[in-house]
């Protein structure tokens, strides 16, 4: 016998499928609606439909638009790219409000052991864009593990050719931090930006 009835049991089913969100979680969730108004609740669905609805891709960067071109494509100078691996890295990038150029999102990083290779992101795509020309620099975001250090690497040896400079982000150890907690990649990519006192 199910201990909660079929509509907390569905609600909490549809919560326990977001990333990060295990069982109790979806329970909380599921009472927390329960508790709702009903104009909240309806609030809550129709914000998730509308998202759904009004919510692409931009079709030149790949990142979160509701036009067909996102607002910094249509407004920024195009002669830096800056590559991340997903939408969410636009938005941690646009906080600090120091880069102008526009970005390119791969939807992903290469990571063979689970079936991603270089044709399952948005490679192609990047390409494509630096073949218009105006395109001096690519820097590239992706994380400092091992998919996007390799995914990096990869994508800055097709660009190489094409006369486009091709940058990394620096990664090191964070203030306050002590090296033996510090993982190999970051510690390993701090050793070799170091830079002279």
């Amino acid at each position: 016998m199910d201990v909660f009835i079929e509509p907390i049991g569905r609600l909490m089913n549809e919560f326990s499928k977001l990333p990060g969100v295990g069982k109790k979680t979806a329970q909380r969730y599921a009472y927390r609606v329960i508790n709702m108004s009903e104009a909240e609740a309806r609030a809550f669905a129709e914000a998730i439909v509308d998202v759904k609805k009004k919510v692409r891709y931009c079709s030149v960067c790949g990142n979160f638009t509701e036009k067909e071109v996102c607002g910094i494509c249509a407004t920024r100078s195009k002669n830096v790219i800056c590559v991340v691996k997903e939408p969410k890295d636009v938005i941690a990038l646009e906080k600090l409000r120091e880069f102008k150029g526009v970005y390119h999102v791969l939807h992903g990083v290469i990571d063979p052991m689970n079936g991603v290779f270089p044709n399952d992101i948005r490679i192609k795509e990047l390409l494509s864009r630096i073949a218009e020309g105006g395109v001096e620099e690519v820097i590239m975001a992706t994380n400092p593990d091992v998919e996007g250090e390799a995914t990096a690497m990869y994508v800055a040896k097709l660009l190489k050719p094409l006369g486009v400079k091709v940058t990394r982000i620096a990664h090191g150890v964070p203030i306050g931090s002590e090296l033996e907690y510090t993982d190999e990649v970051t510690l390993s990519r701090a050793l070799l930006d170091r830079k002279q006192m």
